[in-house]
């Protein structure tokens, strides 16, 4: 396969959006660092984020059995939103604040728990950081919500 072929396969597995060390062939488009590095905001990651956060609420409440006494919710905060869990004998949650250099996660107590920074990498990829470490947005989620969907009960 010559290298103009197996540049074009790449950028369609890539769905046609290369980055930017695997343009070799003058012919292909530019990767669009701009439109990738402004989705790489705080304010859009904490958007995702709490989409994110809802459908695991949303998920998490359709497992539980049907009588259970207890179920989970998004609710408003102060300059963010909490994920809480509801019962008789419990409410309790974790907080997510949009902060002016990080996403703040707080247990419900206020304690830190961790921030969550970004990275727009050499790559073009939006990196999200914990503690140091490049984390993918699942594993955020599991961070911040696992103790309370799964151990809290």
């Amino acid at each position: 396969m010559d290298e103009k072929t197996e540049n074009q396969r790449t950028a369609t597995e890539n769905g046609g959006s290369e980055k930017p060390e695997s343009r070799k062939d003058k012919n292909q488009p530019a990767f669009d660092w701009v439109t990738a590095r402004s989705a790489c905001t705080l304010p859009q990651v904490f958007k995702d984020l709490r989409l994110r956060v809802e459908q695991d609420v949303k998920t998490r409440n359709s497992l539980r059995l049907k009588n259970a006494a207890y179920e989970f919710a998004v609710a408003e905060s102060e300059n963010g939103f909490k994920a809480v869990l509801k019962s008789d004998a419990l409410n309790i949650g974790v907080t997510f604040t949009l902060a002016e250099h990080a996403i703040q996660v707080r247990d419900n107590t206020g304690t830190a728990m961790f921030d969550i920074t970004l990275n727009f990498t050499e790559q073009g990829e939006c990196r999200l950081m914990v503690n140091g470490e490049a984390r993918e947005m699942w594993q955020v989620q599991r961070m911040a919500l696992e103790d309370l969907m799964f151990k809290a009960l």
